[in-house]
């Protein structure tokens, strides 16, 4: 690959906003200085532009094997990329799920021929599978995934003696969807009474109510605690929620922490009407005050990551009536772009949303040489133009499902490169057919 200098750009890392130059010897940043000069480096003169670390998203479903209809590794991976997101970890309700060593490897192989961004994959956990989990190695990927709730490919753990035996029998990090089934089905059905299966998509947030949010994630942090384990919660969509989670302790040293997902910062209960089925989620988006107390727990640290849960469907799935409406929606090409806008109205900082995007993702799952800008790490970058406008349309999505919740949304800031492993993966509206991505590997010794 060679190297590559960049120039003049503006550097924002740990912090700290700063003009530096940076150079890229094949796969890693070599330099960071004032000014460089390299006779035999590619310059890219970047004046005027932000460079990023590399986004890294822990919660994406990219539906590769058994749901390829709606996106694969290759697809998803490379509008990643578009998004600025270098690094991705998939979820296992695939079809087969993700339930054994032998199908996690699978998984494995597939990525590595086919990923445009650095990749691993969560392990599922179900009623029956704990003796394989026990022989899982703590660093042959990203973690534990649980769905203490149902969700879509019904990978639901409802035995709470098999519950507590996952969080007693591992030292990775258990992220799980925490929704009360019994609530939620008992919701469910006092609605399909009254509506039968069109029940209007404004009681989504009724039917996956805060109570059902509430009790799941609130067990599951009691049990965390009685057992030890290393507990993340996934997509906090309610403000209540966000006094479970602590901020007067270093990411480092907190034994439970929590994520909260794009859709749940941008939209509310409010967009519905225009929205409909489009911003179904599970957990469902919920009130702008819930909206609020998210934004303000992110910024307080309670909130330690920021994700996408990315989860593409085709835009005739999504337009059926509500019960059989899947939830889910395409988000790695635009969310950094959504939160870019949410720094230029004030909402949140540069530094800490690099933070909550970048840094924290690798603290969490301590992950080896990324989600920094420092010598000696991977070149995962991301440069971005914060003075570009420009609308979401169905001309430049790069989802399979080639549709977005953020059409016709005019954003002011653009990725305008992506470097994967010093590779630019992605520049000014094209991709490079070459793959450079990596399996990611752990620091868990």
């Amino acid at each position: 690959m060679g190297k590559i200098v960049l120039k003049n750009g503006t550097i924002v890392n740990e912090g700290i906003v700063q003009e530096k130059d940076i150079l890229i010897v094949d796969d890693v940043i070599s330099k960071i200085a004032d000014d460089i000069s390299d006779a035999d480096a590619e310059v890219i003169d970047v004046a005027g532009m932000h460079i990023l670390p590399g986004v890294i998203d822990d919660q994406v479903h990219f539906r590769e094997p058994g749901l390829t209809h709606k996106g694969t590794i290759a697809t998803e991976s490379r509008a990643a990329l578009a998004g600025g997101i270098t690094t991705f970890m998939e979820q296992p309700n695939t079809t087969p799920q993700t339930t054994t060593i032998e199908k996690l490897e699978e998984k494995f192989a597939t990525a590595s021929n086919s990923a445009y961004a650095n990749y691993s994959f969560l392990f599922g956990g179900t009623n029956d599978n704990l003796e394989e989990l026990k022989r899982l190695d703590k660093n042959a990927c990203s973690g534990i995934k649980l769905f203490l709730g149902s969700s879509t490919g019904n990978m639901l753990v409802d035995d709470e003696k098999v519950i507590e035996n996952i969080f007693s029998n591992t030292e990775m990090v258990i992220s799980a969807h925490c929704e009360d089934e019994t609530t939620i089905r008992e919701n469910l059905a006092k609605y399909k009474a009254e509506y039968g299966d069109d029940i209007p998509v404004e009681m989504h947030p009724i039917i996956r109510s805060e109570e059902a949010c509430y009790l799941s994630s609130s067990r599951a942090i009691a049990l965390a605690k009685k057992t030890g384990a290393r507990l993340h919660v996934f997509h906090l969509s309610t403000g209540k929620e966000t006094d479970l989670f602590r901020n007067d302790i270093p990411l480092e040293q907190k034994k439970i922490t929590a994520e909260v997902c794009i859709h749940h910062l941008w939209f509310s209960d409010a967009d519905y009407t225009n929205k409909g089925t489009l911003i179904k989620w599970n957990p469902a988006v919920k009130t702008a005050k819930d909206r609020d107390m998210l934004w303000n727990a992110l910024l307080d640290d309670r909130i330690d990551v920021i994700a996408t849960d990315h989860a593409p469907h085709l835009l005739e799935e999504k337009n059926n009536v509500y019960t059989k409406a899947p939830s889910g929606g395409p988000l790695v090409q635009h969310a950094l772009n959504a939160m870019l806008e949410k720094v230029k109205d004030g909402t949140i900082t540069l530094e800490k949303m690099v933070q909550k995007m970048c840094h924290n993702p690798a603290i969490l799952f301590q992950i080896k040489k990324r989600g920094y800008i420092r010598e000696g790490y991977y070149a995962d970058l991301v440069v971005a133009n914060l003075n570009s406008p420009w609308t979401v349309s169905k001309e430049n999505i790069a989802y399979k499902c080639k549709w977005s919740p953020f059409e016709d949304t005019t954003f002011s800031s653009k990725v305008v490169h992506t470097f994967i492993n010093g590779h630019l993966g992605y520049s000014n509206g094209v991709f490079s057919e070459k793959r450079n991505a990596k399996r990611l590997t752990f620091d868990r010794s």
